[in-house]
């Protein structure tokens, strides 16, 4: 039995405000309350500062960009994880430079160290997500930071239906990997209860995941929420959030688990990667 080893996790999930100020303001209260829970480490949903506009192709929503980590949603919340001691996982829209963006997270450490990024890599074009208009795909790799509760990776949202980058953070180490979504009603919903638990089991880490709730002034995709976190065993922990409800979810995860689990059930131990090549060739 491996030890045990807690790690207090949180998760934010929300309706769109109508202005990023107050967006902001909202975010900052849930990561104060999850702080004063115990919360070691927290995650927002995709481009939280925003609202989700690639259910549009107009180019006003360029405005939502900004740089990463000097742009001043980043700013903010390093201030607010070094004053709060909490390891934070911030999606927002990314300028690097006039005429190129990203879809992005950036990871804070709990004394407010920026550690890095990571930039969406599966952009999709269709109905309601119209991301490709809007970025370009990630060019980053699938870096695994080193924090203050362990190593934490970052997938976002449609990058969870490919199963390359899964397994690339566990390669790299994950114990924790949050998927910060904007995942509305229709088809996914019953994937949306399947892939993530699967990864998570496929790969022996836990997965946050999270998704909006809402419908928002730019379209009319139901934004159906159902976080939750998954451990490596593909079980909940705990119940998943409201559909329809904005929620502050609170979970402890015992990362002991893991190597429990590796040592039950020995996935990487039997990887064929001189096997896989053609797999990359298709």
């Amino acid at each position: 039995m491996s030890q045990s080893q807690i790690v207090r996790a949180a998760l934010v999930q929300t309706r769109w405000t109508g202005e990023q100020s107050s967006m902001l303001d909202l975010h900052e209260r849930y990561a104060r309350e999850a702080a004063a829970q115990g919360a070691q480490i927290i995650g927002f949903q995709e481009v939280f500062n925003a609202p989700y506009f690639c259910q549009v192709q107009q180019p006003e929503h360029y405005r939502w960009a900004e740089p990463v980590p000097d742009g001043p949603t980043v700013t903010r919340m390093r201030e607010l994880a070094a004053e709060l001691g909490l390891v934070m996982v911030v999606p927002v829209y990314e300028v690097e430079q006039s005429g190129v963006y990203f879809n992005t997270a950036a990871v804070i450490d709990a004394d407010g160290s920026y550690l890095g990024k990571y930039r969406k890599h599966h952009i999709p074009q269709v109905k309601g997500f119209w991301e490709k208009y809007y970025f370009k795909p990630g060019n980053l790799g699938w870096p695994v930071f080193d924090t203050a509760v362990g190593k934490v990776g970052v997938y976002i949202c449609y990058d969870r239906h490919f199963p390359e980058g899964w397994r690339a953070l566990g390669l790299a180490g994950a114990q924790i990997v949050y998927n910060p979504s904007a995942t509305s009603r229709g088809l996914s919903a019953y994937l949306w209860q399947l892939e993530q638990p699967a990864a998570a089991v496929a790969n022996e880490y836990f997965v946050a995941a999270i998704n909006r709730v809402g419908v928002e002034e730019y379209g009319d995709n139901d934004f159906y929420g159902t976080s939750y976190f998954v451990d490596p065993r593909g079980q909940f922990v705990g119940e998943a959030a409201s559909d329809k409800e904005e929620e502050l979810v609170v979970r402890d995860l015992d990362l002991g688990l893991i190597e429990e689990v590796r040592q039950q059930w020995a996935f990487y131990r039997d990887r064929r990667p001189e096997a896989y090549g053609p797999l990359t060739q298709a």
